[in-house]
């Protein structure tokens, strides 16, 4: 096989993949952003919009697939970016629902976290099996890593807010989600800048 179909090879993986997880957290979109407004949960619309900003980043990685590495690290950083502004307008609406009030339902939160998790487990899984992983496609396989902890976090909350009765664990894993996409945010950038300074 010729460099040049090697190349081909690499690029159509990657961009199979990617195809699939971005229909999978459009998906997880829907389920999680319907089920956070049904059952009033800060944790399961912060996963909904985490997965939102995670469509965007894997339109971005699929746009970038075959290109420079300059666009590659542009989309990367970008993600980035788009991650930690996704963390600080969660910590907003959970600072806004700590305010205002809110009631979850626990079961709700469980089941669509069980599920939530079994998608992006499977997106991590994907992802991992890709050849090359360049700085764009690491971003990607970030996000789906911190989701199917936050997802982790979600049924813990759930549980914890079945047996108490109480909002807190919603809103505490809710600001955690926010924590952790700024890590992950934070992680990718400079991951980028790093892939820069070794080019």
């Amino acid at each position: 096989m010729s460099d040049d179909e090697s190349f081909e090879a690499v690029t159509a993986e990657q961009r199979q993949t990617l195809w699939i997880v971005l229909g999978l957290n459009l998906l997880l979109v829907v389920l999680m952003g319907g089920a956070g407004v049904w059952s009033d949960s800060s944790s399961l619309i912060a996963n909904a919009l985490d997965n939102a900003s995670d469509a965007v980043v894997y339109a971005l990685s699929l746009f970038a697939v075959g290109r420079s590495l300059n666009w590659k690290r542009g989309a990367a950083g970008a993600s980035g970016v788009l991650l930690i502004l996704f963390g600080l307008g969660v910590i907003a609406e959970t600072v806004r629902r700590f305010l205002t009030g809110s009631e979850p339902i626990g079961a709700t939160m469980m089941i669509v976290a069980l599920f939530a998790g079994a998608i992006n487990l499977l997106c991590v899984w994907l992802l991992g099996r890709l050849k090359k992983k360049e700085v764009h496609l690491r971003a990607a396989e970030t996000f789906s890593f911190n989701d199917f902890i936050s997802n982790g976090g979600v049924l813990v909350a759930g549980a914890l807010v079945l047996l108490t009765g109480q909002r807190w664990p919603d809103l505490v894993v809710g600001l955690l989600v926010a924590i952790v996409a700024v890590k992950g945010g934070g992680d990718i950038i400079r991951d980028a800048r790093r892939t820069k300074e070794e080019d």
